[in-house]
């Protein structure tokens, strides 16, 4: 079988900006509650029998202790942020496994729930592929070869390692090297200056971790332009670089399952009938329920 690992974030965002708004019974904000739903069930319906869900509980990790510019939840709507507990409750009563990240990120929990699911060979009771479902260009970095990719649902593309190489210019081991030259506006961090995306991936191409970069820029390889200022920049930036990279860098050990198996799709709980009166999503009900009937 193959998994599917679901940005619960990335799909909340992409929902709530996408949907028009709509209430609960009590008057809560949910429109983007049930386009996740919608969404994560049409996987069902169409065949994923094992995924999990990853979502930001709270938008602040460690990394914020790490580095103090990194992204909070500042600026952020409060009918968005209401409604990731929510989302989180709706997918658990439907029957879907979620991982709501408080000490790390939600992308932290797709890089671990990768990582593991990775080492299920496919021997006819194991994992085929993984899918991790998010255009996010940190989860890149868990791409290995044609098992592990990256699926963006919305565009219906899968980046493989190739994939990868084609779009950056360097292979995933050294995306947390590349954001960390280039730098992530969306996570906070501004990278090193005069450090480009064509210029990481000439340099990162040749040197695929910062430390393999020599220091005199005269044995750089040739064919790099502006190798003196890159490297000046670099090591006068040297500290912010490595730290940079850390903030990249996805952690392998967030708490997420324990044997694949428990990705399993077994249908909805009893709650969910509850869940779906409060959203005014009948039809969620009746497809949740037919999807079970034809998993079993």
């Amino acid at each position: 079988m193959d998994v599917y690992l679901i940005d619960g974030t990335y799909e909340l965002f992409r929902h709530f900006f996408a949907v028009p708004a709509a209430k609960d019974v009590n008057g809560q904000e949910i429109a983007a509650v049930r386009g996740v739903l919608v969404s994560v069930l049409s996987m069902i319906e169409r065949g994923a029998t094992h995924l999990g869900v990853a979502t930001d509980h709270v938008v602040e990790s460690f990394r914020n202790d790490l580095y103090p510019g990194y992204k909070t939840s500042e600026g952020v709507a409060p009918e968005l942020l209401s409604q990731f507990p929510i989302l989180e409750e709706a997918l658990a009563a439907m029957g879907v496994v979620v991982w709501p990240m408080i000490e790390f990120e939600a992308d932290d929990a797709l890089a671990s729930a990768a990582a593991k699911a990775a080492q299920n060979q496919n021997d006819g009771n194991g994992v085929g592929q993984v899918f991790i479902c998010t255009p996010d260009k940190d989860l890149s970095q868990c791409v290995v070869g044609t098992r592990v990719v990256q699926l963006d649902r919305r565009q219906n593309v899968v980046r493989d390692e190739a994939g990868v190489v084609a779009k950056f210019g360097v292979r995933p081991q050294s995306i947390p090297d590349y954001l960390a030259v280039v730098g992530d506006s969306a996570d906070g961090f501004p990278g090193v200056s005069g450090w480009g995306q064509k210029a990481a991936a000439s340099v990162l191409s040749h040197y695929p971790r910062l430390e393999d970069i020599p220091k005199d820029w005269r044995e750089w390889h040739p064919s790099i332009r502006k190798a003196r200022a890159l490297s000046e920049s670099l090591f006068s930036a040297w500290n912010d670089a490595l730290l940079f990279r850390t903030l990249a860098t996805l952690r392998l050990d967030a708490p997420v399952f324990d044997t694949v198996e428990q990705l399993r799709w077994r249908g909805p709980r009893p709650s969910f009938e509850e869940c779906c009166r409060r959203m005014k999503a009948p039809d969620l009900l009746r497809r949740a329920t037919a999807a079970s009937r034809s998993a079993t």
